[in-house]
This record gives C-alpha cells, structure tokens and sequence, in this order.
C-alpha cells in the first residue's frame, strides 16, 4: 500500500502556492490515511484556499459553501455512520462564518475529524483580517495592524465535557502525524489546528520569508508531551479522555 493512492493524479502539481504549508499537511494526512487504512473515508470542505483540498483526496468528498463544511459532515455521518468523516477546511471558514456550527457540533460530541488549517487571514480573497489575525498582524483589511482580540479555539472546544484539541504544524511532520492518528482514533469530535501563516497574504506583509516563517515556528513552538492546555507557545494533544 501506499499514501499515493488517496491523491488524484490528475490534479498534480496541488493547486496552492509554492511554499504553503498546506502541501505538507496534505501530504501526511495521505500518510496517516494509508497507515491506518482509512479507505472508508468522506472528505468534506467550505470556501477557501484549505477547502480546495476536499477535491485533491482519492476519495468521495464534498466540497460545500461557505461555513457550512461541518454541518454537512454531520449530515454525512448521520446517514452513514459507519464512514469516516473528516472535514479539511481553514479558520475563515470553519471560524468564521462558521463559527456557529463549530461552538454546536463540539458541544454535541459530533463523531467527524475536524483539520482546520490557520494561516490567520481569508488568504482566497486577498488577505483579509480573519478570527484568528493576531495582535498587529497585517492584513489587506488592517494594514496598520490588527488591534482585536484573536477567537480562542482552544478555549471554545476544551469547554466541553467531552473534547479532543490538538494543535501542529507541517513543520514538525512527525507530530503533525500523531495528532491526525489520534485523531481519527478518538470516537467523538476531534479538531486539530494546523499553525502556518499564509506566505502570499500574510507573510509577505509583515516582512517575512519562508525562511523566516519556518524557523520562526521551529523556534517559537514546543512540543507539550503533558494532557494539559496548551500554552500560546505549544504544540500538543489535549483531551477530556
């Protein structure tokens, strides 16, 4: 077997930027598909750059409007529970519009994986200010800097009884890989937040390379080996059980 048979061919070279970490988090999500032998597998997408993804699996998928990527997961469960559902979406999307859907399917333990990718802008659409636009992040919409409060994805998925959150990034591929395993694992609703700013839309604004942006992430994050919240600094898997 081999992670190459969950990619359509046909749509090789991905349709994303060179640079962007969503190569690599599609890539190891292929891997960790095929190590698992998850060939019973729905994928499901919103709106935007991440959301393209859903059409670059081998596998059914539906790629839905914007926001609705979730509820249509669950609908997917519902009339088939023995699939599994995995919904590949980013923070605009999923938190967003979206937003709405994320708060109730985490609260009802929805049984679907959830893999949002968080490059901190609507990177489709120019670079907008998203949910999750740090604290003087530039943005096509806030070029002076962002002055909100980021959304705590953390916050909102941990309040439950009953959660699993984790959070990675493409350039710790071997964490990245755990996180999508247990993941998948876990019975119940299962979110993984994938950090890696958007390189045309974001990076670029604040100055940085792709160097920059990945030796800033191999510097700033530690792994967090402890079944604890995560710390701003931290990669890590946290979970109710």
């Amino acid at each position: 077997m081999s992670f190459q048979r969950f990619i359509r061919n046909e749509v090789l070279p991905l349709g994303w930027c060179p640079g962007c970490g969503l190569h690599s988090l599609f890539f190891a999500t292929c891997e960790v598909l095929d190590e698992l032998g998850q060939n019973n597998t729905v994928v499901v997408s919103g709106i935007g750059c991440t959301a393209r993804g859903a059409g670059f699996f081998n596998l059914d998928s539906v790629h839905g409007i914007h926001g609705r990527a979730i509820p249509l997961a669950v609908g997917v469960k519902a009339v088939n529970p023995e699939l599994n559902v995995l919904v590949f979406s980013g923070e605009g999307d999923l938190t967003g519009i979206g937003g709405n859907h994320l708060l109730h399917a985490a609260r009802r333990d929805d049984n679907v994986v959830v893999v949002c990718n968080n490059n901190e802008v609507f990177a489709m659409t120019g670079g907008q200010t998203s949910p999750t636009t740090r604290i003087g992040g530039k943005t096509l919409t806030a070029p002076s800097g962002n002055v909100m409060q980021p959304i705590n994805i953390q916050g909102i998925i941990t309040s439950n009884k009953r959660f699993f959150y984790a959070r990675s990034s493409p350039v710790f591929k071997d964490h990245l890989k755990e996180c999508l395993k247990q993941a998948f694992e876990y019975d119940g609703f299962a979110f993984i937040e994938i950090v890696f700013p958007c390189i045309e839309n974001y990076s670029k604004k604040m100055d940085q390379s792709l160097a920059c942006v990945m030796k800033d992430l191999k510097g700033k994050y530690k792994i967090c080996n402890e079944n604890r919240m995560l710390n701003d600094d931290e990669i890590g898997i946290f979970r109710s059980e």
